[in-house]
């Protein structure tokens, strides 16, 4: 890797994009983790992504609220089952106003209701490549919740996927936020770090869950 790699500790990693180590507790993991599972299920369920170029994700996902799909959102699995999309559940939601509050010392305006959660599963070998979020019309931060194995996360520059970027290891329970002046700052996975998991979980692979606020409208 030759991204620089920061300790375990609270970190501004770059203005607006806070990492908070151990954010969720072991329970807490258990629970989000049944959730996931519950959420992977069909109707609308776990699913692998198809790219413009007709290639394939290696990270497979599954959506809540809107289903997201070729840089567009959708209310119903457009690509996968063409069912409506699992709702996005209250508590998931609040989750995501204590971690921006957490993260950045004040509440989000109560405009910035989290109505959308992407939801990808990483096996070993899965990695993203460097993109940005947006297809959302609202500045919100963006926040990341991590489970199972531990990944090498790539957060870059606002300009291109190139340098300037930082690397920084993301273990289960952590909370990642970025918004303001970072929120379109171009983010990838290269690598996943199997056998990390906390065995406790019981979790082979990683689970990332962002959660958004659309401001898409009705």
């Amino acid at each position: 890797m030759d991204g620089e790699l920061f300790p375990r500790e609270r970190t501004d990693v770059a203005p607006g994009a806070v990492h908070l180590p151990d954010w969720l507790g072991p329970r807490r993991q258990r629970e989000l983790l049944d959730a996931c599972r519950a959420w992977a299920r069909p109707p609308a369920g776990l699913r692998t992504v198809r790219t413009p170029g007709g290639g394939t994700m290696t990270a497979r996902q599954v959506c809540l609220g809107l289903h997201w799909y070729l840089y567009a959102y959708a209310p119903t699995a457009v690509d996968g089952d063409g069912a409506p999309v699992k709702p996005m559940p209250p508590w998931l939601a609040e989750l995501g106003r204590r971690a921006v509050t957490d993260a950045y010392g004040e509440p989000p305006p109560v405009a910035d209701a989290y109505d959308i959660a992407l939801v990808n599963f990483y096996g070993a070998d899965s990695r993203m490549g460097m993109h940005r979020d947006a297809e959302e019309r609202s500045p919100a931060p963006v926040v990341s919740l991590s489970l199972g194995d531990a990944c090498v996360f790539r957060f870059g520059n606002t300009a291109s996927r190139g340098r300037p970027y930082r690397d920084v290891e993301l273990r289960s329970g952590d909370l990642f936020v970025f918004g303001g002046p970072s929120w379109l700052a171009y983010h990838g996975v290269p690598r996943v770090l199997p056998g990390t998991a906390p065995p406790a979980l019981g979790l082979t692979g990683r689970l990332n869950i962002t959660l958004r606020v659309g401001g898409l409208g009705p």
